[in-house]
């Protein structure tokens, strides 16, 4: 039975001052190891999260919920399919678009490009590409006029600005008197957004929907139909409601299946990334071992005589897991402290770091997303302490155990 008499040794064996100075340092070092591995894991943990988060907002931010494209890349009853979609409780929003491939060319710089024809009054209803504009407005977007939105990193690889025309060429060919040639028009800047993923700011450029579909000679065509779904989680479930309710053969795809490899390798390196720091945690729970073995050690008279009076060797074992629990504890508490603290002001703390050093740790032509995001969730946090404090809590065990087979007249022999 536990007793307050292994909770009052323990916890005075944890305060007093030690003769022995190494173990003392080696007990502080086990509670920080412990804070350390607990902080890390919490701070990673969240700003994964954030990644994660962030990565989905700005892919779908450009992107949709669903799409529903027919055969050959072109839609041709695409009202029927807008209006059929709309019949699904879930379906919010719906968005016809042109999408291909081509070249823009300004004076001595050419940049490879993917064109989206859009109708600006319905593209605000399946993307937020509307509240991303730096320069313009995605309304003047207007059907013959010929005009052009392009990715804020497109335009600065460019050189071009607000008004100056850019050189559309595409891969379709043209038939002249002076042989073949590739099909080309010419495009007046109107706006420039900026998604915040390099993929998109580098390589997207929108036009007006009727005019990709005279340049791409779609006629009343499109390449497909966007879909804002109500719960963008249950995109799965829709996609797969509307393949059976739409009239018609059709390819229904959603953002989970179109951007699989991205979510994929996040959770993937989520897991890892705890599997890793959960290490660190362990090998603080390795030094708590060598920590209360050693104080076992030191400690075989004080046993030894506790035994003479009666204690058992659960009680001795009682005290010795209060005093390495009560280590655990505090660290776990430090550490969750920290990782706290830590992870609810990185978004302002690493800019002043990279301002402080003059160096970028998130190159946006290398990283999808150039800061660094955080999103703590309460439910990990108290996760990762549970796992902490299990891991101290095992710890523990072992010299306990050894300090309960400790026989009092062997231990006072030569006292």
């Amino acid at each position: 039975m536990f007793r307050p008499i292994e909770l009052f040794v323990g916890l005075r064996y944890t305060r007093a001052k030690r003769r022995n100075h190494f173990i003392s340092f080696i007990s502080l070092m086990s509670m920080l190891g412990v804070a350390i591995g607990v902080m890390a894991l919490i701070v990673v943990i969240s700003v994964m999260n954030g990644f994660e988060k962030e990565l989905r907002e700005r892919i779908l931010g450009m992107t949709s919920h669903a799409t529903v494209k027919g055969d050959q890349g072109r839609l041709r009853d695409w009202r029927l399919v807008s209006l059929s979609a709309l019949k699904h409780p879930e379906v919010v929003g719906v968005a016809p678009f042109i999408q291909a491939e081509g070249m823009l060319s300004y004076g001595q710089q050419v940049n490879g490009t993917i064109i989206r024809g859009i109708i600006p009054e319905e593209e605000s209803k399946v993307s937020d590409v509307g509240n991303k504009m730096v320069l313009g407005d995605m309304s003047s977007l207007k059907s013959g006029e010929f005009g052009i939105v392009l990715g804020k990193d497109l335009a600065r690889n460019l050189g071009v600005v607000m008004q100056e025309k850019v050189t559309l060429i595409i891969p379709q060919a043209s038939v002249t008197p002076a042989g073949v040639l590739p099909r080309m028009r010419r495009f007046t800047v109107v706006g420039i957004f900026e998604a915040g993923m390099y993929e998109y700011d580098s390589a997207m450029a929108m036009i007006h929907m009727e005019d990709a579909a005279r340049l791409f000679r779609l006629e009343d065509d499109v390449s497909g139909v966007r879909l804002k779904l109500e719960d963008m989680f249950r995109s799965m479930v829709v996609a797969r409601d509307l393949l059976g309710d739409l009239p018609g053969e059709y390819w229904v795809s959603d953002w989970t299946g179109e951007h699989a490899n991205f979510f994929r390798a996040v959770k993937m390196e989520k897991v890892t990334m705890f599997i890793i720091l959960t290490l660190i945690v362990g090998v603080a729970a390795f030094n708590l071992v060598a920590t209360l073995v050693m104080t076992v050690v030191d400690k075989e008279s004080d046993i030894a005589i506790l035994r003479t009076l009666g204690s058992s060797p659960m009680s001795i074992m009682g005290m010795f897991v209060v005093q390495g629990t009560v280590i655990g504890v505090i660290g776990t508490l430090l550490g969750a402290l920290g990782g706290v603290s830590l992870a609810a002001n990185i978004e302002t703390l690493v800019p002043m770091i990279e301002q402080a050093l003059g160096m970028e740790f998130l190159s946006a032509e290398v990283y999808y997303i150039n800061d660094l995001p955080s999103d703590m969730r309460w439910g990990q946090v108290f996760g990762i302490c549970s796992v902490a404090l299990v891991m101290c809590l095992l710890a523990t065990l072992y010299p306990a155990w050894r300090a309960s087979r400790v026989q009092p007249a062997e231990a006072l022999r030569y006292e």
